[in-house]
């Protein structure tokens, strides 16, 4: 790869709109520093990268022989001063990555399986040291959009914005200018992909002074949708006691978000409409209609357009509350943020204890490797979980649920079993382990403290009679 190429994709301002798949290296999470912020490294400009131990995280591109090569050091103690490197290749079949361990202490394992060198493909999860690196094939780039990016340092318009997957990234550029425009706005998504969390960031850069008003749709009878959302007057029907508001009043001068609006009944529909196009809302059992100012902010899990088509959601309600859609991929497409997220959830839930919190690597691949079904919601429920169980210290497979933890690799569960016939074999003598192993009798100790296994009980289970 030449240095021309490169530079003119960047500096070129004409093609600005246009745009190129390239590789990516995520630094996704630091098992012994899960604060530490994950970054996105490109691999378009480079042909080779060498990764190791260091003082401070960094990367730094150079040339080196004719060639581009980005040298990147973690802090990390469990990793070699020169632990890995990955380089550009070629074949019939067509350009690709390889991976090559260089001969580290600790090895270095591609989706928990120890490799010496292999071909890489897109999502695969490598371990170099305690750290877990994820690589991404064929990412579609705009040229102006930048390949390096670190989370801890990124700008945002809002904490909630920040990514470092790239199509999500161009989906919420716009929001930060429609945020203040009051524009109704439509999010799509998989429950549990965060559409509530996006709203309140919309909710947090409208400028608004009134309040966040949410209600789930899908959650309220349909006997009590109409007066939850437009209110009561007192005698209105047998219960109403008193003077509602209900939360379109509730939210006026702020921003009610509606989550799984296509679980409102047709007649509400009509009545929300309503309220939309004369900005005023008429309460159960009232006579005169109250003026109120807010912006919608509309959720579902299925796509309200798909709805429309098949008849089953009004058009102009529809009309109404998508000046601009949004849709939230699943959490399984945008792997990427998973340690940002763990940090996130980390800082939110332990306050300064969260400093304390270690991973187990096979924990901490279990939740790259693992699908979420449920998305984000699930992931922090899992973290809340592993938090109580570990008492906020190491989170080690067995904090997570068996869902979760069953993806382990094969590989990684064969090396535990191995070690643990040795132990009985040698009657949980560390040395003798290490010497049949061929290994130093710290690297014993340390596999045992990753698959918390106690020598001891094998001396007491071996000793004679």
């Amino acid at each position: 790869m030449s240095e021309e190429r490169t530079l003119s994709y960047a500096e070129d301002p004409s093609q600005g709109d246009r745009s190129f798949a390239a590789p990516y290296l995520i630094l996704a999470l630091e098992c012994e520093r899960p604060l530490a912020m994950p970054a996105r490294l490109s691999l378009a400009e480079v042909d080779r990268v060498v990764i190791g131990r260091a003082d401070e995280r960094s990367w730094l591109r150079v040339r080196e022989g004719g060639s581009a090569v980005l040298r990147a050091g973690l802090v990390d103690g469990w990793m070699s001063i020169k632990h890995a490197s990955f380089a550009r290749t070629s074949s019939a079949s067509g350009s690709g990555w390889v991976i090559r361990d260089e001969g580290s202490k600790n090895g270095t394992f591609v989706n928990g399986r120890q490799i010496k060198e292999t071909r890489l493909s897109d999502g695969d999860v490598i371990d170099a040291g305690s750290t877990l690196l994820l690589f991404r094939d064929r990412v579609r780039r705009h040229m102006r959009e930048p390949g390096d990016l670190d989370a801890g340092t990124a700008p945002a318009a809002h904490p909630a914005f920040i990514t470092l997957n790239m199509e999500l990234a161009r989906a919420l550029a716009p929001l930060s200018r429609l945020a203040p425009a009051g524009v109704s706005i439509v999010l799509d998504g998989e429950s549990g992909t965060g559409k509530e969390l996006t709203a309140r960031a919309i909710h947090d850069l409208s400028g608004r002074t009134g309040p966040f008003v949410a209600i789930n749709c899908g959650a309220l009878p349909e006997s009590l949708i109409e007066a939850e959302l437009f209110g009561v007057r007192k005698g209105a029907y047998s219960g109403a006691n008193q003077d509602r508001p209900g939360l379109v009043r509730t939210a006026h001068g702020g921003t009610l978000f509606l989550d799984e609006i296509a679980d409102l009944p047709a007649g509400s529909q009509v009545k929300l409409l309503r309220v939309l196009q004369e900005e005023e809302v008429t309460p159960l059992g009232g006579t005169q209609p109250v003026a109120v100012d807010l912006r919608v902010v509309a959720a579902s899990h299925r796509s309200l357009q798909e709805l429309v088509d098949r008849g089953d959601f009004r058009g102009d309600l529809y009309a109404r509350l998508a000046g601009a859609h949004l849709a939230l991929p699943p959490l399984r497409q945008r792997r990427e943020d998973i340690g940002l997220l763990v940090a996130v959830m980390l800082r939110r839930m332990l306050g300064r204890q969260a400093g304390a919190v270690r991973f187990e690597r096979d924990a901490a691949r279990a939740l790259f490797l693992y699908a979420w079904p449920r998305n984000i919601r699930e992931l922090e429920q899992t973290l809340e979980a592993a938090v109580a169980l570990s008492s906020g210290r190491r989170i080690a497979p067995a904090h997570l649920p068996e869902a979760v933890r069953g993806r382990i690799a094969e590989g990684e569960q064969k090396a535990r079993d191995e070690l643990v016939q040795l132990l009985i074999q040698y009657g949980g003598n560390v040395s003798a382990v290490a010497r049949a192993m061929g290994k130093a009798r710290v690297q014993v100790r340390r596999w045992c403290r990753r698959y918390h296994i106690d020598p001891a009980a094998y001396r007491i289970s071996t000793a004679p009679d």
